[in-house]
């Protein structure tokens, strides 16, 4: 294994994706390998899927994870669409000892939003930067001058006359669950998109996750003044992006 290639997970409410990310150029050296997330995702279930992924890639090195929870320390401070038994666990303890291998841990839409600023449309973007990944809920990732603001939570806020968190209101899980039209879904993520714009000013919205991949069929219910675009790096941003943050861990280290 060269130094510089470190194995990146993305861990999500629906789905485990892994691939070998090349860190100096955000590369995937190989096919991203996918495993359902255990259901119910406790924390010695989702730690056996991990492993498997882990195995699957022969690996036996350092393993960068992004991880659907508030992370500081290496433990788990929330759990919204995952076992609630994560609240308090050590993410680092639990997956390296059931993979046998170094591990980092970070927010996943942080990993998400480090790859987009380091290779994708955020490299040498100054001011404020929002990444939002649409997926099983809505995570956020937050920058400043290209400085990461970690465990941002904008999926968990309140919209105007609604009585659910944003993520439950528009999310991708929200469209498939209600079965919405793009347009209905749409409306409803520009509702949020504009709640966020009065509320942080941002200079660019970037957008990751699965719905981000089909942004041309909700890019015209759009209405707000922040440039929005889909990120360049797309569903792989979270791979990427565990995998950098590992490798700046152990260079720190």
């Amino acid at each position: 294994m060269q130094e510089r290639h470190v194995l990146g997970i993305d861990v999500g409410a629906s789905g485990i994706k892994g691939a070998v990310v090349d860190i100096e150029t955000g590369e995937l050296l190989n096919e991203r390998i996918r495993l359902e997330t255990p259901e119910p995702s406790t924390p010695e279930a989702m730690a056996e899927t991990f492993a498997e992924l882990v195995r699957a890639h022969n690996w036996r090195g350092l393993v960068g994870c992004g991880f659907p929870a508030i992370v500081k320390k290496g433990v788990a401070h929330s759990a919204a669409n995952i076992s609630k038994e994560w609240i308090g666990r050590n993410i680092i303890e639990v997956f390296s000892l059931a993979a046998g291998c170094p591990v980092e841990v970070l927010n996943d839409a942080d990993a998400a939003g480090l790859a987009e600023m380091r290779f994708g449309l955020g490299k040498g973007q100054d001011g404020l930067v929002l990444m939002i990944t649409i997926g099983s809920g809505l995570g956020s990732a937050l920058f400043i001058d290209g400085q990461l603001v970690p465990n941002t939570e904008f999926g968990h806020i309140y919209l105007e006359g609604q009585k659910a968190v944003a993520e439950a209101y528009a999310s991708n899980n929200a469209r498939k669950r209600e079965n919405l039209s793009w347009e209905e879904w749409g409306q409803r993520f520009n509702e949020y998109l504009l709640h966020l714009e009065r509320t942080l000013n941002p200079d660019l919205i970037l957008l990751s996750g699965g719905a981000s991949k089909r942004f041309d069929r909700f890019e015209s219910f759009i209405t707000g003044e922040t440039p929005v675009k889909p990120a360049r790096l797309l569903n792989a941003a979270g791979t990427i992006g565990a995998a950098v943050y590992a490798y700046q861990r152990l260079r720190k280290g």
